[in-house]
């Protein structure tokens, strides 16, 4: 059975990458091994939560999968958590003070040594209109991020300081763990497996190297988007550490529905209704397009459900010159009432046709058939 991710993080699908990590901390804290020696159960949920998060903290992941699900990922080459990954978000979240990390790594193996690391990746869902999405528009986004501390210019010291080798691990980056009868190395919690610790810590950002800022990116959004898209902005993600490259941000589209115009591939299409008489002798008509009111022919003889069609007025093709229709849907109206005298203009039509009728009723034969049911 495929893995449910959002019911496994206990959020929902809509959730955005803080209430990810929140969901994410909250349950790692709960069914870490070292909560719970011994406890099979809470090492698989444990593991779990651990592959959820590594994805839908992942927006090239989390696409995939809200998309195509678990089988999706697998298409891709995924095959599970992968520990690096997943300890490098498990030390983000929780710094040095978690216990030495010890079942951490007794499940998944190995370590990593401290190092520059690259800027997480972002996502970002906005909602664009039918319209924005068919011709294309640039958008202004306001997001948060981690960004080098233009202090320290991120090494994390202050100015003049330097690092030193951390007393704990003595400069070796792991230390040794003791579980019950056994022995596990695993990254040291007060470097962070770098071996050295700040001297003299930056005082704008801790010693992080980096601070989170809000700040305000153009999008700039060709035309032929369509609902579900996803836009790669390269290095617009977080900052990475000790000189490592940014990660991207990735934003999401949602297309608003538009309340007469829906879209099918690069076709637009619309219903518009016609009376009965002009389906018969044919007529020219206005209809509403993204680009305003336009006419179109009405051919005589017109069945309901007939489709007429603007050529090269639908959605261009991302990367080319194709465009798509824009379909008008006919919908035949028949009236429920008519006078005496448009029913006997009918019938006399319905006469010279040979087309079987069921005559008027007079108001006796109405007021009878009434008595006698």
């Amino acid at each position: 059975m495929s893995k449910d991710y959002y019911k496994i993080l206990e959020i929902e699908r809509t959730a955005d990458d803080k209430e990810i990590k929140r969901a994410y901390r909250k349950l790692a804290m709960k069914w870490h091994p070292d909560h719970n020696p011994g406890d099979a159960e809470a090492e698989l949920k444990f593991k779990e939560c651990s592959e959820a998060y590594e994805v839908l903290s992942d927006p090239q992941k989390r696409g995939i999968y809200d998309q195509y699900g678990e089988e999706g990922l697998r298409g891709q080459g995924y095959a599970g958590p992968n520990m690096g990954d997943i300890f490098s978000h498990f030390q983000d979240l929780f710094g040095g003070g978690f216990g030495g990390f010890g079942g951490f790594e007794s499940i998944f193996g190995g370590g990593r040594a401290g190092g520059p690391v690259q800027g997480d990746h972002l996502r970002y869902d906005l909602e664009i209109t039918l319209e924005e999405a068919v011709k294309g528009t640039s958008r202004d986004i306001v997001i948060e991020r981690l960004e080098t501390c233009d202090e320290c210019q991120g090494t994390g010291a202050e100015a003049g300081s330097k690092r030193v080798q951390c007393q704990t691990c003595h400069g070796m980056g792991r230390v040794q763990m003791r579980q019950g009868m056994f022995a596990v190395q695993t990254t040291c919690p007060q470097c962070h497996g770098a071996g050295t610790k700040i001297e003299k810590p930056c005082t704008k950002c801790k010693g992080e190297g980096r601070v989170e800022k809000k700040r305000t990116v153009a999008v700039k959004i060709p035309a032929g988007v369509d609902d579900g898209s996803r836009l790669r902005l390269r290095g617009e993600g977080e900052s990475g550490t000790q000189g490592a490259p940014s990660g991207d941000l990735y934003v999401c589209l949602a297309v608003k529905p538009h309340p007469s115009i829906k879209r099918d591939g690069l076709d637009l299409y619309t219903e518009r209704h016609i009376h009965v008489a002009q389906a018969i002798l044919g007529c020219e008509i206005e209809v509403e397009t993204l680009d305003g009111k336009q006419k179109v022919s009405v051919e005589a003889g017109t069945q309901p459900g007939s489709q007429v069609r603007i050529k090269g007025a639908g959605v261009p093709k991302l990367g080319s010159n194709a465009k798509g229709d824009f379909i008008v849907v006919l919908l035949v109206d028949i009236p429920t009432k008519i006078s005496d005298a448009e029913r006997e203009c009918i019938e006399s039509f319905a006469k010279s046709q040979e087309v079987e009728f069921a005559p008027q009723k007079s108001i006796f034969q109405k007021i009878k058939e009434k008595f006698e049911s």
